[in-house]
């Protein structure tokens, strides 16, 4: 039987336990194109071949950016690792500047990328990156050779004993990627993560899938570039999960009712959008209708696992479910049973509405530097708690230190960060990674994580503030789409606060108040006022010293794009205060 020690080592194995005619799916000129197991094989070991004839030696870096996930990542993986070669995942959302830094520091030798938008930023900083040889990309280009040509250098197999004999030379413990932090602060870290850590994380993980082996469907949406998101596409291939790539997040809605998957990760940002919408169609409706929605809503808030809340609560819900909430799951494709939720915080609401709903939305917590899944909820065997980021998985120690901050220890922690020695000495202390993040055990073993330690500040008058907990709870408010809770050595907490734009539009046609464009929005009396009641009723959840004592609305939509959130949508504090700093001066006088 295959045993899986080395990444390389999960198709195989998917080809032996659960031979998939649909192993990898992603959608080509609209239609939805599948590559079996054996295929996904056979195209890794033409790219090992190839590679190999370009000169690739064991060790030597391989950059792939992609804007979407796609077949092309998993098949460039594959065939990268046999060789003992590393592959660097790059954010396609980066800078020029910081596709310089990253290309550079790690020096790659090749760069595959997935259309002509990456295309063009790499070529734009090419001059800077002695190391790298040659751009390939995946979408057809007048202007850059097609990863094709790698492939076709690898139908001659009369090297296949080569990459056999790199193959066997990888043990568990080498290094196997570079994954470069997006970092809400500074330069990015290259994070060395060896075959073993991202392996077990994957064994160990999928204990807590309750999933279907050999005849499950996932769709894939988060980026192949962060480090959830692909230990998870290692997980689906350990147990025979049909992988079927999104075309974007703006088509996850169509992709969803195509493809019917059963599991799916996301990011809280995402099911905050996905409840907002749901919620507003709901406010759309009339009558009975709008009674009963509303009536389920308020009902799946109440919501606690395991029948806590007795008999009656529970026949409620059954009836919840058959009238309202299966239209929930159809609109999601119909099958959606279990959603694995990371990156961040996830409110409780959350949690307790998508669980009523019978979504199986299980937070989990980690980071890039732990491969990264560190604890998980799992429904099953009362491993679930409401607020907690569950139980730590099997072969990882948590440990909280002192001050609170969260340590680990388990295969999952990384070797170190890349050409950083100083770096790595500050994290990991006598084997324990020490996380940043504030947190605490309780007597079952259930984690709950406070807020990050570096984010944490304290008020001109020695009070400490967690701005996690203040945004979460902020964000519940449909007028307020994002948040960001400053204060740091001044005499109160402030916010810097994105309005809901979409929806303040709404609100304002029902009040016949007129708006206008986002700039007077968020200059308008009528709406700054209804904006302090929502502030002031989400204060009431806090000590005197936590609560937000003003606030001013910006103008622009936070965004990947526009810099102020990280690939997987966590605020950039740091830029977000900057580009507000008149703002910011506004409210403390500066």
């Amino acid at each position: 039987m295959q045993k899986v020690t080395r990444l390389f080592d999960l198709p195989y194995y998917q080809l032996e336990q659960y031979p998939l005619e649909m192993s990898l799916v992603s959608k080509k000129d609209g239609k939805w194109m599948s590559t079996s197991t054996q295929e996904y094989i056979d195209k890794a070991n033409a790219i090992s071949r190839g590679l190999l004839r370009l000169g690739v030696k064991p060790n030597d870096k391989i950059a792939v950016i992609s804007l979407t996930n796609r077949t092309e990542w998993n098949i460039m993986d594959i065939g990268v690792l046999q060789l003992g070669a590393q592959n660097v995942p790059v954010y396609p959302t980066i800078s020029e500047e910081d596709y310089a830094y990253v290309l550079n520091h790690s020096e790659a030798k090749f760069c595959f990328v997935s259309c002509g938008e990456v295309y063009d930023k790499v070529t734009a900083i090419k001059d800077q990156v002695i190391s790298l040889e040659k751009i390939y990309s995946f979408d057809e280009l007048s202007n850059c050779e097609n990863w094709d040509k790698v492939l076709e250098l690898g139908t001659d197999t009369s090297n296949q004993e080569d990459v056999e004999k790199l193959k066997e030379k990888v043990k568990p413990y080498d290094l196997a990627t570079l994954i470069y932090t997006s970092g809400t602060t500074g330069r990015p870290k290259g994070v060395m993560l060896s075959h073993d850590n991202l392996v077990s994380n994957a064994i160990e993980s999928s204990k807590r899938f309750p999933i279907e082996d050999g005849n499950t469907k996932a769709l894939s949406f988060l980026p192949l570039c962060h480090v959830y998101e692909r230990m998870i596409i290692y997980l689906y291939q350990y147990r025979g999960v049909t992988i079927y790539y999104a075309e974007s997040l703006e088509k996850i809605s169509d992709n969803l009712k195509e493809t019917s998957p059963h599991v799916m990760t996301a990011v809280p940002r995402l099911l905050e959008k996905v409840y907002d919408k749901i919620y507003a169609k709901g406010a759309e409706l009339a009558g009975i209708k709008k009674k009963l929605f509303f009536w389920a809503v308020d009902l799946g808030l109440k919501y606690e696992p395991y029948g806590q809340n007795g008999w009656w609560y529970e026949m409620q819900l059954s009836l919840a479910r058959k009238l309202i909430f299966s239209k929930w799951k159809e609109g999601l494709g119909g099958n959606l049973n279990l959603i694995a939720s990371g990156s961040a915080a996830l409110q409780p609401r959350l949690a307790r509405i998508f669980n009523a709903a019978e979504f199986g939305l299980m937070e989990g917590y980690g980071l890039s530097e732990t491969s990264p899944v560190v604890s998980v909820n799992d429904m099953r065997k009362e491993g679930f708690r409401i607020g907690t980021v569950g139980k730590p998985i099997d072969r990882t120690e948590v440990k909280i230190a002192e001050d609170g901050e969260i340590c680990i220890k388990g295969p999952q922690v990384m070797l170190g960060y890349y050409k950083d020695s100083e770096k790595t000495k500050e994290v990991i202390v006598d084997g324990y990674f020490l996380t940043g993040d504030i947190g605490e055990l309780d007597s079952d073993g259930f984690l709950r994580i406070t807020d990050r330690k570096k984010e944490m500040f304290k008020t001109s008058g020695g009070k400490y503030v967690a701005p996690q907990l203040l945004e979460n709870r902020f964000k519940q408010s449909l007028f307020i789409e994002q948040i960001m809770v400053i204060g740091e050595g001044e005499k109160m907490p402030a916010a810097l606060i994105q309005p809901n734009f979409e929806h303040i539009k709404e609100w304002a046609k029902r009040k016949h108040i007129s708006v206008g464009e986002n700039m007077d929005i968020v200059s308008n009396e009528k709406v700054i006022a209804r904006i302090e009641e929502e502030v002031a009723h989400a204060n009431e959840s806090f000590a005197k010293w936590e609560k937000i004592k003003q606030f001013r609305l910006t103008p622009d939509v936070w965004s990947i794009d526009g810099g102020h959130l990280t690939p997987t949508m966590k605020m950039k504090r740091k830029i977000i205060k900057e580009k507000y700093i008149a703002l910011y001066n506004d409210i403390y006088e500066h």
